[in-house]
């Protein structure tokens, strides 16, 4: 059986997107038919319909989401029709180097859907991070989908699928903040701040924010920044070892991923410490460093993938966290909006106005 959806996508570069009718297949033998509740507009879904992953449009786009499994192709286990969901891009092979050596997170071979989605034509989709989940209902690899407690909120369930965990994850998993340090992070939209959730939840005391923008500085002390740097007045490598006994931070998180963001970030960190890279380069960028100050300075400079989380743990433990009022997933949803609305909240995210536009199906 084919399912006739609606779903959103994008046809070319910088090309509007627009809703069209698609068509899923019933799951064959490891996939999952998933009919989506609510999906975030994250600006990796902007960076696709910009070209700026790959040019294998048409893309169907939307990939943060949470929903409720259909049906479940052969050989699937532990996973059956009425399981609440958050969907996830690092469904684990259990198979490749990363996996046999007990790393999982960093898995090189990660499951997706073989079947593929397509327009009425037949026109074959590429979907968003192998899941494609502004659409009424999406097909994913089984392992895409963990399975997270129902009484949470579709809408804020599914904002772990995506820019939360990056960012609590570059925080807890990639900078291992600990109890007593010290964190400084650059960019202050959703990722960011939820960096800057994940260092409070790690216990660290010190929490600088840093950004141009005085609105997202505000959201960021909402999350638990102690102190806040405005870039475009204040020095941010000085504000930040002023704020730090003259030391520097000891965990230093780059949201933005620009080449100046990085070499602020490399250089406000305090000896020995330790540098992440959350924010997405574009392809064209580079960084030149002197590389007796990479070895002087010592500690480690580390990019952080999806937060090197593991799905299978890492949700259902954040979504206990929120459950139990120590996690405000909710503050990161700014609006809920319709499916027809991913177009004009393309624009009020790059224009800073949002932390998280939902799409509500």
């Amino acid at each position: 059986m084919v399912h006739a959806v609606n779903g959103v996508v994008a046809a070319g570069r910088g090309a509007e997107v627009s809703v069209e009718t698609i068509l899923v297949p019933d799951p064959g033998p490891g996939e999952a038919l998933v009919k989506v509740l609510a999906c975030g507009v994250c600006h990796t879904d902007l960076h696709y319909r910009e070209g700026g992953i790959n040019d294998e449009f048409p893309f169907l786009l939307g990939h943060e989401a949470a929903g409720v499994v259909e049906a479940v192709g052969d050989g699937v286990t532990g996973l059956e029709p009425g399981d609440f969901v958050v969907l996830n891009w690092r469904a684990v092979c259990g198979a490749c180097r990363a996996c046999k050596r007990g790393r999982p997170w960093y898995c090189f071979d990660t499951h997706n859907a073989a079947q593929p989605m397509t327009l009425k034509d037949g026109t074959p989709l590429s979907p968003a991070l192998g899941i494609g989940a502004f659409a009424e209902k999406t097909l994913v690899h089984s392992g895409q989908c963990t399975k997270v407690d129902p009484r949470t909120p579709p809408e804020v369930a599914g904002l772990l699928g995506c820019g939360v965990m990056a960012g609590i994850g570059a925080a807890i998993n990639t900078g291992a903040v600990g109890r007593g340090d010290s964190v400084a992070v650059l960019g202050c939209g959703g990722v960011g701040d939820a960096a800057i959730a994940g260092a409070r939840l790690a216990g660290a005391d010190t929490v600088i924010a840093v950004d141009l923008d005085r609105r997202k500085l505000e959201w960021a002390e909402r999350f638990g920044a102690t102190h806040t740097v405005d870039a475009r007045t204040q020095d941010v490598i000085e504000s930040i070892r002023e704020l730090t006994g003259g030391h520097g931070a000891d965990v230093v998180i780059d949201a933005v991923g620009r080449p100046e963001t990085f070499r602020q970030a490399f250089y406000a960190r305090d000896l020995a410490g330790t540098v992440v890279l959350v924010g997405v380069p574009t392809p064209d960028m580079t960084i030149d460093l002197p590389l007796i100050d990479v070895f002087g300075r010592g500690g480690a400079v580390k990019s952080s993938w999806y937060g090197d989380c593991l799905p299978s743990r890492d949700f259902p433990m954040l979504v206990d966290l929120y459950l139990q009022g120590r996690l405000d997933l909710g503050a990161f949803v700014t609006e809920t909006i319709g499916i027809g609305d991913v177009e004009r909240a393309f624009e009020d995210m790059h224009d800073g106005r949002v932390l998280r536009s939902v799409v509500v199906l």
